[in-house]
């Protein structure tokens, strides 16, 4: 696609929402993407276009790692960077999910005392970019892509640590991964997990060509990991290179458009794991190759119509609230 996004107006812009997953660097963490600067003034940019954003929660992206000091250490200096950004007075950067190596196992916790000293209450869980696939790779960033890493010991022994500091643990995992993922959560039911970017059915590749197949086996896996009480589904990702077939790209799409096609994965999603357990994330600027900050809202309030008012509500703004215990104004 050769052309920029469609830009849109805001649909329904009084429907308060609580981003539960963005970005942002000087530059990206991807070294072979070029993605441009996303920093706080692009994010007010785009939280301020149109929809009611009252609140928005970090994911770490391998950005301000500490240059020096112990490698374990390094990704504390991103926590440290995006609590001193959190503008005063308003929602954004209410949250951090933050990055911490799962192989130092019950060694894990001197990290996590460290983002939580250098956070504070901003500071909410951690998150492991586990998607792996044999026919391809996706740039990891800063630290390495560990195949299987979410079935190893050390991973469990991790969780203990972050399940004993009450703490979230979020991963983004490719569709034939999610019984990896359920494995870990069932082994600490008292931890919320949060599966992130719709648990990425991929799309491209060898996958462009067997879509039912893919959605199939995704639907399995999403029920069997909804079985789980503890695991929490995000909502986004809609726009992230592995999960969008090749012939969505063939030319830019409107969030009417994108609606009817993410449609039915969505809602399935959402029926699976009802509002209680849904939250929405925008993935940006992730995703801002295929749509704008205003189309993506745009697209999940046209493909969530069908809801009640209070199902809505929940899915944009209460769930997000009560699950990363968000301390942001009620909303009007």
């Amino acid at each position: 696609m050769s052309s920029p996004p469609i830009r849109e107006e805001a649909l329904e812009p009084h429907i308060p929402i609580i981003d539960t997953h963005h970005h942002i660097w000087f530059e990206s963490g991807f070294p072979d993407v070029p993605y441009p600067p996303y920093l706080l003034e692009e994010l007010m940019r785009d939280t301020t276009a149109g929809h009611n954003i009252v609140g928005t929660v970090f994911a770490e992206c391998s950005a301000a790692y500490r240059p020096h000091g112990p490698k374990h250490m390094a990704p504390v200096g991103e926590t440290e960077w995006v609590a001193g950004l959190r503008p005063e007075g308003r929602g954004e950067l209410a949250g951090i999910i933050a990055h911490a190596d799962l192989r130092l196992g019950s060694g894990i916790g001197e990290v996590l005392d460290a983002h939580q000293a250098a956070g504070g209450e901003t500071f909410k869980g951690i998150r492991c970019r586990a998607a792996w696939d044999e026919h391809f790779s996706f740039p990891p960033g800063v630290y390495e892509i560990i195949p299987g890493i979410l079935r190893t010991d050390a991973a469990a022994d991790a969780l203990v640590e972050v399940a004993r500091r009450d703490l979230i643990f979020e991963a983004w995992v490719y569709h034939h991964q999610l019984d990896d993922f359920r494995r870990l959560a069932s082994r600490q039911p008292n931890c919320r997990f949060v599966l992130e970017h719709l648990g990425c059915p991929l799309a491209v590749g060898p996958y462009a060509d067997r879509r039912s197949e893919v959605l199939e086996e995704w639907r399995a896996g999403l029920r069997r990991l909804a079985e789980l009480d503890n695991v929490y589904f995000k909502i986004g990702g809609l726009g992230l290179f592995p999960a969008v077939h090749p012939d969505v790209w063939a030319e830019p799409r409107s969030s009417e458009w994108l609606a009817g096609h993410w449609g039915p994965e969505v809602l399935f999603a959402i029926e699976t794991f009802t509002p209680d357990r849904c939250v929405v994330e925008s993935n940006f600027p992730v995703d801002s190759p295929l749509f704008t900050y205003v189309a993506f809202w745009n697209m999940v309030k046209r493909m969530t119509a069908s809801l009640t008012e209070p199902e809505r509500a929940r899915l944009f703004h209460d769930t997000a609230l009560s699950l990363y215990r968000l301390d942001l104004p009620k909303p009007d």
